[in-house]
């Protein structure tokens, strides 16, 4: 793969693999394997919180072991001297995690140090660095130090967040001074900055002004254009293309926080928790609650295909994906002459070995068939224990008012308390998005305030937003796209759940269910409009000016624009229009899977008719919608 079509992930992973193969390039290396003779080299990696979200994000036990790492541990764990063994740091640039490497270093505690810091050692930080080694009297030991800039996690090929919790509510608050502000701008504006050396391009950046994005981005600018100084930056031989850095406040489409999506992924989000790649499902039985964790390997497939389709065409191609498994194992025990797949394991002819050698693969297909089986039964039981195909239905056409009442009639006539806050949610997107006549604002208030232990205190937020976005982000809101191909949302719901519980139930017996044909019929009345989301819109006009609305271009026009290459004069200046064919987007106040998902869709259709488009998402942190809506819980 080109370095140019890299994703952000595959960088971030090249990145960690030479720091754990002691800043050599080793691509491809598996030091589990024959290296020509030469002596294996063990590592310790020792690691503090952040770094381990980092790490656990994009590799694994496996990884670790192929770069040489026999042990990882926490860097405050009580950990045994190994004075044989080399030790990778890799850590927050802390005062802290400075003074306890020196104690290591004291103690004698590993053989050589390489010390590696997620993000820029300040100066400060590094005399001190450099005066706790030179009192031990050991510096000799002290191999490597290194700025690896990785403060940023990714979960996805093309999504990351810098994982600060609660800045939508640090910038909303009255509370919040002018001192806290500016120190959340800091800390966002380094994450970024580490995306971007990441990225291996310094970009235009475009943003929204007068609100966090703008401070942001004044102090990114101000950081590379003092990085550019330093290392006499120069951009390669391929310098006519610069991608671009978007920066949005997330007032901009404040009803995707909430939304109700069909997609896979989004629901995982929404209904388990999804993070650091890691899906963790709580279930109660008898009264004790459980939890079920699943791992998303980078390498899996079914999630890789299917994470941006509709849940019902995830379930689909599950029945699809069995199907094949099953096809394959019968033809390589029938070919074998074996009654199952385990009675291979049995065999050692050699004329059997290149069936043997195919089960490793298969069975790890299936195991991954199977994990994901067990996700989809789960979400289509919180799906009919919420009748959240209702809520999806109801934000699909809110400017009907047929919809209006029927979210009435939900609220008022469904007697399901444990789906108040998808009800809430609803009702803040409807809020949001459409112009609703007060008594019909005061019936929805008067159903809520019947359950006095739900908290509905986010609304007065909203309330108070819903003139200033109203007018702000009007012509934004109003700019959708629509392939009519697809429908709208309409027909019998709770018909389509009930044959997807079946179909999924038999999946998950093992059985293959007949009538596919007909569930898929019923499926696409489910499907959503596509749609370009507010942000989408913005990024196709900003990315691709030539084929974009006079409407749209008066927005983005007054969108700030610096070039931190520009180290004299004015770096800030009227932007032009520019065609981009790579862009990083990020919202400053909460991002979304929703929002991620609609911008690879988009890149995706443009790649396709021969508009190449790469866009990489991120935020200062990525949440589920009920996350978020504690968040706004705060403000008031």
């Amino acid at each position: 793969m080109s370095q140019t079509h890299l994703t952000l992930r595959d960088r971030q992973t090249a990145i960690l693999e030479k720091m754990l193969n002691l800043n050599i390039n080793a691509e491809n290396s598996d030091l589990t394997e024959s290296l020509n003779g030469e002596e294996i080299i063990w590592k310790v990696l020792v690691l503090d919180s952040k770094s381990t979200a980092i790490i656990s994000s994009v590799l694994r036990m496996s990884d670790l072991l192929r770069c040489g790492i026999t042990m990882h541990t926490h860097i405050n764990a009580n950990r045994s001297p190994l004075p044989d063994v080399p030790v990778i740091y890799f850590v927050e640039p802390t005062r802290a995690n400075i003074d306890q490497i020196a104690q290591d270093l004291k103690e004698d505690k590993y053989a050589s140090f390489y010390i590696n810091f997620t993000s820029s050692l300040s100066r400060d930080l590094l005399e001190d660095l450099a005066k706790s080694v030179a009192m031990t009297g050991k510096s000799s030991k002290v191999m490597q130090v290194y700025d690896q800039y990785l403060s940023y996690i990714v979960t996805e090929p093309s999504l990351f967040s810098l994982k600060l919790p609660d800045v939508y509510a640090r910038f909303a608050s009255a509370k919040t001074t002018e001192e806290e502000i500016n120190s959340a701008a800091d800390i966002i504006a380094n994450g970024l900055f580490d995306t971007i050396i990441t990225m291996g391009s310094i970009p235009i950046i475009r943003s929204q002004s007068g609100g966090p994005a703008q401070l942001v981005s004044e102090k990114l600018d101000q950081k590379l254009r003092d990085y550019v100084i330093s290392t006499k930056y120069t951009t390669g031989p391929d310098y006519s293309q610069r991608l671009v850095l978007i920066l949005f406040d997330r007032n901009i489409d404040l009803a995707a926080m909430f939304s109700h999506s069909w997609i896979y992924q989004c629901l995982v989000a929404d209904v388990f928790k999804l993070e650091s790649n890691t899906i963790t499902i709580e279930t109660e039985k008898d009264g004790k609650k459980t939890k079920t964790q699943y791992d998303l390997e980078p390498k899996d497939f079914f999630w890789n295909a299917n994470a941006q389709l509709p849940f019902p065409d995830a379930v689909d191609n599950a029945d699809t994906e069995l199907k094949n498994y099953k096809e394959k194992a019968e033809e390589l025990t029938r070919g074998a002459g074996a009654q199952n797949l385990e009675d291979l394991d049995n065999h050692k002819d050699d004329l059997l070995q290149q069936t043997v050698n195919q089960l490793p693969e298969l069975t790890a297909r299936k195991n991954i068939i199977d994990m994901h089986m067990n996700v989809l039964l789960a979400l289509l039981n919180e799906l009919k224990a919420k009748g959240l195909d209702s809520f999806f239905e109801i934000e699909q056409s809110l400017s009907d008012p047929k919809s209006r009442q029927r979210f009435l009639d939900v609220l008022r006539d469904d007697g399901n308390t444990h789906n108040l806050e998808d009800k809430l949610r609803t009702f803040i997107v409807m809020y949001l998005t459409t112009d609703l006549p007060s008594d019909y604002v005061s019936s929805v208030e008067r159903e809520f305030a019947k359950h006095e232990e739900f908290n509905t205190a986010a609304l007065s937020h909203i309330k108070k937003l819903k003139d200033s976005l109203r007018i702000r982000n009007a012509m934004v809101m109003n700019t959708y796209t629509k392939d009519s191909s697809n429908g709208s949302s309409q027909g019998n719901s709770g018909a389509l759940l009930s044959s997807l519980s079946s179909k999924l139930y038999n999946l998950a017996d093992g059985k293959i269910s007949e009538g596919v044909g007909s569930l898929i019929s019923g499926v696409k009345r489910l499907l959503p409009e596509k749609k370009a989301m507010p942000i989408t819109k913005l990024v196709e006009t900003l990315m691709d000016p030539n084929n974009a609305t006079e409407e749209s271009l008066k927005v983005t026009d007054d969108y700030l624009y610096y070039d931190p290459k520009v180290i004299r004069g004015s770096h800030s200046r009227k932007p032009k229009r520019q065609t981009y064919l790579e862009s990083v987007v990020f919202v400053v106040g909460g991002g979304n899977y929703l929002e991620y998902q609609n911008l690879q869709e988009w890149a995706q259709q443009s790649t396709q008719q021969g508009n190449s488009k790469q866009v990489v998402y991120g935020s200062d942190d990525i949440y589920s919608p009920s996350n978020f809506l504690k968040e706004i819980t705060l403000l008031e």
